[in-house]
């Protein structure tokens, strides 16, 4: 049997008898660093056989679980922090597990996002969480794109060293959307901190963040029914001059400015 297990995400008190019980009777553990898995396993007097599995190895490491189920082995599956495969190594390993007709299970816990998305007390009836951004900026800005539109929560995984980056390329897309950064969840330090994107200054940057940004509000504003050109024309008809109007068109339909610039081709402003 193999049993996926989440585990703390700061503090180790944050962990189920379930999960506790489930590490005990594990022959073997795979785990993404040995080192932070044997800190936990210690802190509960845990002592069991670890092997690594991370994303570097991660089809290798599938084939050895494999084996040792075949051998008749307890396998129990964890990360550095949270829940398995959420942004975090093991989808190919239950991929592979599931093709070869092997039992396996989760036993759940703790999780950044979601612990997030109740702590910044935004919409939580519908959300998407995007995890990392990755690749170059090009693939980012793309991927963003897609989600111009949605009128849910967009909740992001940020790295200390890329979360002003990240929230330069968030405003870009986004326009001055409110957004909420989460750090040190379940840690002395928890912190959420609420901003408007655009409007925020760089400034050191520690642990893990977790960034979550106000979805589009289509719906909640009548004029959003209009064309971008004749959004931003009722603009101007109000008395605003072009760049004016543009700027409010955008921050109604929740997107950055340089998506509507195309539509102000053309459109004579009084100033």
């Amino acid at each position: 049997m193999v049993s996926f297990v989440a585990t703390p995400i700061g503090n180790l008190g944050d962990i189920s008898l379930r999960a506790l019980e489930t590490l005990r009777a594990a022959d073997i553990i795979f785990c993404e660093d040995t080192r932070h898995t044997l800190k936990l396993l210690n802190h509960y007097e845990i002592k069991k056989q670890l092997v690594a599995c991370h994303k570097f190895n991660e089809r290798s490491s599938a084939e050895k679980l494999v084996d040792l189920v075949m051998e008749g082995k307890n396998i129990a599956v964890v990360t550095d922090a949270g829940t398995p495969v959420i942004s975090d190594p093991g989808n190919l390993l239950v991929q592979v597990l599931r093709e070869k007709g092997i039992s396996y299970t989760l036993i759940p816990g703790a999780c950044a996002f979601l612990a997030a998305l109740v702590l910044s007390g935004f919409p939580a009836d519908k959300f998407a969480f995007l995890g990392f951004l990755r690749g170059k900026d090009s693939e980012k800005r793309e991927l963003l794109q897609r989600y111009t539109r949605f009128d849910g929560t967009l909740i992001f995984y940020s790295a200390p060293q890329d979360v002003d980056k990240d929230i330069e390329i968030l405003s870009e897309i986004y326009g001055e959307r409110e957004a909420c950064a989460v750090r040190e969840i379940t840690k002395i330090h928890e912190s959420v901190e609420y901003f408007t994107l655009g409007k925020v200054t760089a400034q050191e940057r520690r642990g893990e963040y977790v960034l979550l940004v106000h979805g589009a509000e289509t719906e909640n504003n009548p004029l959003n029914t209009l064309s971008e050109k004749e959004h931003i024309e009722y603009y101007i008809a109000q008395g605003m001059n072009k760049k004016e109007a543009l700027k409010q068109a955008a921050k109604d339909r929740g997107v950055s400015k340089s998506e509507l610039y195309k539509f102000t081709i053309g459109i004579e402003s009084e100033t």
